[in-house]
């Protein structure tokens, strides 16, 4: 196992971190895993005040581990709130729950909205009592999780009150690049969520897609284009038992620079990607927003370039599902939503006929609705 820095916690983190919104089936189970986990070398756990009885879970197996609490980093996360009375019996709740005299990490969860950065902001919100928890060594740390759009993100980090950052960037999805630098640059530490399920469901990976990574794997790849990248502190693995941390731990000690493979395997990847999709691929540039009907366009536009560019339709369907069933963690409306207004088109630098290729994303992976895992 490797460890890094962690932005100016100074905390030293195991590249890879337990999340344990999926080890719900029993607290027993729990206990296995986090203890393989930690004998893995594993020195980062992380839960929620939402996930289910995580947090209980995660404290009974902490009782038991035969190790010194200070090796030890426990990170949770509570919704941001405008009510500090609220965060304040939160924070004590958790520490219960958890059975520990303090908490490593805490993450605002969920900072995904406007309104929510002015709670954070508000001298009365959350984060004043989140200061007294800080001054009184109840928590060591504070920082965010989101999945707002980058313009949220690069504002929250701007205000200076947190330390590290829990979001989104996988190989498959970079637009949060820009939130990336400027954590670096403000020496916050970098916590990435989900990469193997989020990133693309790559330990489930369709044929297509494995052949156009071979001879790597397509988890591999993106393991590799994560931990090469020395600003990035930690990545979640979410096992749900012991023997889910055995793929992406094969990869624990791969964090040297990409080689020359590796580089040319992704750019071998892209141009079929491009060539698949010819002049429909969208680029991510996001100019088509703000959309009328509140579609999420990009997102829409990334998944099908997914599913047509490498056959990722499963992910898609996933994903998609989750419009106008998530709330503020995943917005925007599906793309049967559009009624070809045509204000997205003048603003596409690619000229794409965006109302088509909407209802053509919506035909190819619309289904039944989905549902947040901790719902």
């Amino acid at each position: 196992m490797r460890y890094r820095r962690f932005g100016k916690t100074k905390l030293h983190l195991s590249v890879f971190s337990l999340g344990t919104m999926r080890y719900l089936a029993s607290e027993e189970i729990a206990s296995q895993t986090v203890q393989q986990a930690v004998s893995l070398g594993i020195n980062h756990l992380e839960t929620a005040t939402g996930y289910g009885c995580s947090e209980e879970y995660l404290g009974a197996a902490l009782s038991a581990l035969p190790i010194d609490r200070s090796r030890l980093h426990v990170t949770t996360k509570i919704p941001p709130t405008d009510d500090a009375a609220a965060m304040e019996r939160c924070i004590d709740e958790s520490l219960k729950r958890l059975n520990l005299d303090y908490i490593d990490c805490l993450a605002i969860h969920g900072l995904n909205t406007w309104e929510h950065l002015a709670w954070v902001r508000s001298p009365t919100g959350c984060m004043a009592s989140v200061r007294k928890a800080l001054a009184d060594g109840r928590i060591r740390h504070v920082g965010f999780s989101t999945h707002g759009p980058l313009d949220l993100i690069l504002a929250a980090i701007n205000t200076d009150l947190f330390e590290f950052v829990n979001l989104h960037y996988y190989y498959f999805f970079q637009r949060n690049a820009p939130a990336i630098q400027l954590a670096t640059e403000k020496d916050l530490g970098v916590f990435i969520i989900s990469p193997a399920d989020k990133g693309g469901q790559l330990y489930t990976p369709p044929e297509t897609l494995v052949q156009l990574c071979s001879p790597f794997s397509p988890l591999e790849l993106n393991y590799r284009f994560l931990l090469s990248d020395t600003r990035i502190g930690t990545l979640s693995v979410g096992a749900a038992n012991p023997t889910e941390l055995e793929q992406p731990l094969k990869y624990c000690d791969h964090d040297f620079p990409l080689t020359d493979a590796e580089i040319a395997q992704f750019a071998r990847l892209e141009s079929v990607i491009a060539e698949r999709l010819a002049t429909d691929k969208c680029s991510q540039c996001y100019a088509c927003l703000p959309c009328p009907e509140n579609i999420n366009i990009p997102e829409i536009l990334r998944l099908r370039n997914l599913a047509v560019g490498c056959d990722m339709t499963d992910f898609g369907k996933y994903r998609y599902a989750m419009f106008e069933n998530a709330g503020h963690w995943f917005p925007g409306s599906k793309g049967n939503r559009c009624t070809d207004c045509g204000e997205c088109l003048p603003r596409c630098p690619e000229e794409l006929d965006i109302p088509t290729l909407l209802k053509d994303t919506h035909q190819r992976l619309g289904g039944k609705p989905g549902r947040r895992l901790w719902d």
